[in-house]
């Protein structure tokens, strides 16, 4: 049986037995027919050194590295039927190692946009013009916006603050966080400052004066969903002349951490704000880094050049 005969009863077999879509099985097809092309069309009789080679071939083509992984797992998936099937006594994939994924840089803001954002949150707070219910919502707003950018808190550790953080009005509290454990985070006297006002107006309404949450509402957990959290964001940046889609609780924590970097701020200190476990989940952050460094050489070594 030649390489496309054991093609086609391949893509026979992930139809029947895997139940594999038009789409998946027309993706494999175009993979592997690549594949044969490169190997002179006896890709069935493949060594390894032959999907090394096409391997290299398509990196040079300039394919991505998640296509790359792709044609590979197609290679896979067809070398082991064929030795399922008795067709090959031997995978020659099986020492290949994947490429490797980049990994892709957070969405963030500059500081400018976030300044923005937070002008307008503060505005919309203090606008007489709005009903009860709209201020009511608008101060709240602007203390989630004030807390989540001073703090860099995950938005469930946000919308989750026990009413005592802003009952005690200290510049540090202590949050838990994943895998219950604590740390300590910083205040802003901006973000005191709107939780002091969202915790003077929402006292006064009876349903949410009684929560033990900081941010009560009418759900299963009694506290704000992070949810409405993030649609009302979106609403605040689309007002603020910033994209809502570029926007959301996750971006405004990267922003956080990204803004002190760039500030000067270390990033193991960093890691311990965000609440990473690890310092390699931190390391997301080092393109800020490496972007502080140049600019540190560019302004004050004394053979830089001035002249531009």
């Amino acid at each position: 049986m030649n390489s496309p005969a054991r093609i086609e009863a391949f893509l026979e077999m992930m139809s029947a037995e895997r139940g594999a879509s038009d789409n998946t099985l027309s993706s494999y097809r175009r993979d592997l027919e690549d594949a044969a092309e490169h190997v002179r069309g006896n890709l069935a009789a493949a060594a390894p050194a032959d999907i090394r080679a096409y391997l290299n071939d398509i990196a040079a083509r300039g394919f991505a590295a998640t296509s790359q992984a792709r044609k590979l797992s197609a290679l896979r998936q067809f070398f082991k039927f064929l030795y399922a099937e008795g067709l090959r006594s031997d995978d020659p994939t099986g020492t290949l190692d994947s490429p490797r994924k980049e990994r892709s840089l957070p969405k963030t803001m500059s500081e400018a946009e976030t300044g923005r954002l937070l002008d307008r949150a503060a505005i919309e707070a203090v606008d007489t013009a709005l009903g009860d219910s709209a201020h009511l919502a608008a101060l709240r707003l602007h203390a989630l916006v004030e807390v989540l950018y001073a703090t860099g808190l995950r938005v469930s550790e946000l919308v989750s603050l026990p009413l005592t953080v802003a009952l005690r009005d200290e510049r540090f509290f202590l949050v838990r966080g994943k895998g219950n454990k604590e740390r300590m985070v910083p205040l802003s006297e901006k973000a005191r400052i709107a939780m002091r006002a969202w915790q003077a107006e929402r006292k006064r309404v009876p349903p949410l004066a009684a929560s033990p949450w900081l941010f009560p509402a009418l759900s299963e957990s009694g506290h704000l969903p992070r949810q409405v959290f993030a649609r009302e964001l979106k609403g605040l940046a689309a007002r603020a002349g910033i994209a809502s889609a570029k926007i959301s609780p996750h971006v405004l924590r990267h922003a956080f951490a990204s803004h002190l970097l760039q500030n000067g701020a270390d990033l193991r200190a960093v890691q311990q704000l965000l609440g990473h476990s690890d310092i390699s989940t931190t390391q997301i952050y080092t393109h800020v880094l490496e972007e502080r460094l140049v600019r540190l050489v560019n302004d004050h070594h004394p053979l830089a050049d001035h002249t531009s």
